[in-house]
């Protein structure tokens, strides 16, 4: 299992959060190494979250979801 995390922005700053704007990817879909499968959003900047392994998808943070950096918001099996 592969876990992705919410990007970390400002490491000065471990309890910053951001939220989850966009999935690309459903739950439970496959997706390839390197696949765009989300956009979170920190303080009006947008950062795009890309598939680190192949597998199937299993999201935890919904989008619209408020995360902290460096927390998980889905896995990869």
């Amino acid at each position: 299992m592969t876990t992705i995390v919410f990007p970390t922005v400002d490491p000065d700053n471990p309890d910053a959060e951001g939220v989850v704007s966009t999935w690309y990817a459903t739950d439970g879909s496959a997706v390839a190494v390197d696949q765009l499968i989300a956009e979170v959003s920190v303080d009006k900047a947008s950062l795009d979250v890309t598939a680190p392994a192949a597998g199937v998808l299993h999201i935890v943070v919904g989008e619209g979801e408020v995360a902290r950096q460096g927390a998980q918001i889905a896995t990869i099996e």
